[in-house]
């Protein structure tokens, strides 16, 4: 070797080194500056909620600012796009729920532009069921008679949901598919048209997130055949789970939400953000303030590749069966 090929290549190794050793400084600062969350709709919902919860948490956790950012439209797809193109630096990250993690892309497969495979998982934070209730005018009071009723008049009954490829949606359609029964749906803009109805007649039965159908179930106005989980929620332990009933024994869906990065992590910074979640999680003031809105916090092992995957084939099943697109 001469002395110019072995001075390039000391000075491609000094490069390289000063390199690396920025880089691990860079994540051994980590975080030196304010966290965005970014959460796919209004404030006020469900998942605005939950992405709060967090990041008031987590900024606890890491000693730096976490703010919110809500970037809504598109059922949560600008938000969840925004977060699958940006640094993966640990500073911008996904608070989403699984219509815009996973159920969007098979919806409108020409207009979504990613999957649940463009982040990184950081963790599963919470879950909470959906519940299938009947107006009082049907005379309905549990799923048993549900099914009698709507099977000895296919096609007579109708159900409605927050719109058209929502976990509320699926969920009816998992209802119909698991039972064996012909319902029409009715999309509705948002829960309180679809309240509205219900509670007036206008519609026999609803699907609802089970947070936002409490109110209606206790106060007597609609009646709760039961929620789409496999098990009965601790916040209504009332409530049977139509997973009870033989013909819906199959019936395990919800509503979950998840906190997400960009593809291509660093795994030291990952490996902060996780733990950082799992505290958060496991502190008694997050799980009452996630509890009193109807959510039960996540498991600390979940992993995370194997329940996306599981849930994405699930939601590719119904989508199927009941032949939605937009």
């Amino acid at each position: 070797m001469n002395t110019r090929s072995l001075f390039l290549g000391v000075t491609a190794l000094s490069v390289l080194s000063i390199t690396l050793s920025q880089a691990c400084a860079q994540d051994a600062a980590y975080p030196s500056k304010s966290i965005t969350v970014v959460v796919g709709y209004p404030p006020g919902g469900s998942t605005d909620l939950t992405g709060r919860a967090v990041a008031d948490h987590l900024a606890k956790s890491l000693g730096v600012p976490v703010v919110v950012e809500n970037a809504s439209g598109a059922g949560g797809a600008i938000a969840a796009l925004k977060v699958s193109k940006a640094q993966p630096d640990g500073y911008t990250l996904l608070l989403g729920a699984n219509n815009e993690i996973a159920i969007n892309k098979l919806i409108t497969p020409a207009t979504v532009k990613y999957t649940y495979k463009d982040f990184t998982p950081v963790g599963l934070v919470a879950t909470t069921p959906m519940v299938l209730v009947a107006s009082n005018a049907t005379g309905v009071k549990d799923a048993s008679q549900f099914l009698r009723a709507v099977s000895s008049k296919p096609g007579r009954f109708s159900y409605g949901s927050s719109g058209v490829g929502t976990a509320l949606h699926l969920a009816g359609e998992m209802v119909k598919q698991q039972g064996g029964l012909f319902m029409t749906h009715i999309p509705y803009r948002g829960v309180a048209p679809l309240s509205i109805d219900l509670v007036g007649g206008g519609l026999e039965y609803g699907v609802f997130v089970l947070s936002s159908g409490l109110p209606h179930i206790r106060s007597g106005k609609v009646v709760a055949l039961g929620v789409t989980e496999k098990q009965r929620s601790p916040v209504a332990p009332e409530i049977p789970a139509l997973a009870e009933v033989p013909a819906l024994k199959n019936m395990d869906i919800g509503v979950w939400f998840a906190l997400m990065a960009p593809p291509k992590m660093p795994p030291h910074i990952l490996s902060k953000l996780r733990t950082a979640l799992s505290e958060v999680l496991q502190t008694a003031e997050f799980r009452k303030r996630l509890e009193e809105s109807g959510s039960t916090i996540a498991p600390l092992d979940v992993d995370m590749d194997r329940f996306l995957a599981d849930e994405s084939s699930k939601y590719q099943k119904i989508v199927e069966f009941a032949k939605v697109k937009e």
